[in-house]
């Protein structure tokens, strides 16, 4: 019996990651290895997001900067012409309205129809915008809420499966008891490994979000200016 019982605990002394992932229940590996591809998957949004949310913001800033330094071709500007940012896009949208408005001899009233259909179309774009910029944020937010309790049911699974386990050896040594546990909470660290890193970018993303939207109202707003003394001017002539 003694010698039994020897065997039983040298049989579970390899406590090792890779031992743990094999000698682990079907259920468990299934869990896992979900928890592995939602980890993969949450750092390929992570890092395609930190690329093109902040190279977003920088060529927003640089076409403001060329803007307001008289470097642009201001509302003249042909509907459809502009950089490849969020900014000159949103910029277009007003340009586009100029563009038609200068076909007809604006009065007073067409002038202000003008700058209300300008900042309604600036507000779709802005709305475009950054509807584009945060695809992906979704992915983040599911894998950050529901890695937790998947990785749980993982670790839940695998204890239940070591009671049985125990019960039907009849044997409550350390060496019966600690690999399957292990394996068992091994399932819910994988699932906080996965969870954290979304949970802490998805808030970072967001908050980028936000900054890039006020970034594009202020500047709708100061665009929205100019137009509205550049149809004032026009309906006088």
């Amino acid at each position: 019996m003694e010698s039994e019982a020897i065997g039983t605990a040298a049989s579970h002394t390899d406590f090792s990651l890779i031992s743990l992932i094999m000698a682990a229940d079907p259920i468990v590996k299934l869990v896992l290895l979900f928890l592995l591809l939602a980890s993969v998957w949450s750092w390929m949004v992570i890092g395609e997001k930190l690329f093109s949310l902040g190279g977003l913001r920088k060529k927003s800033r640089q076409f403001e900067e060329a803007f307001w330094s008289g470097r642009t071709e201001d509302f003249d500007m042909r509907p459809g012409v502009g950089g490849n940012d969020a900014a000159s896009r949103v910029f277009a949208s007003a340009a586009r309205e100029w563009s038609d408005a200068k076909r007809i001899t604006a009065s007073p009233e067409e002038a202000a129809a003008i700058v209300s259909r300008a900042e309604r179309s600036m507000r779709a774009s802005v709305d475009r915008e950054l509807g584009k910029a945060g695809n992906g944020l979704g992915i983040l937010a599911t894998i950050g809420s529901a890695s937790p309790f998947i990785g749980l049911f993982g670790t839940v699974w695998g204890i239940m499966n070591a009671f049985l386990n125990i019960a039907e050896k009849q044997d409550t040594s350390l060496g019966t008891v600690a690999g399957p546990i292990a394996e068992a909470l091994f399932a819910t660290g994988m699932g906080l490994v996965a969870a954290i890193p979304a949970v802490i970018f998805y808030n970072k993303f967001t908050g980028d979000l936000t900054k890039l939207g006020d970034q594009l109202d202020a500047f709708s707003q100061d665009v929205l200016v100019r137009l509205s003394r550049r149809a004032s001017d026009s309906a006088r002539d």
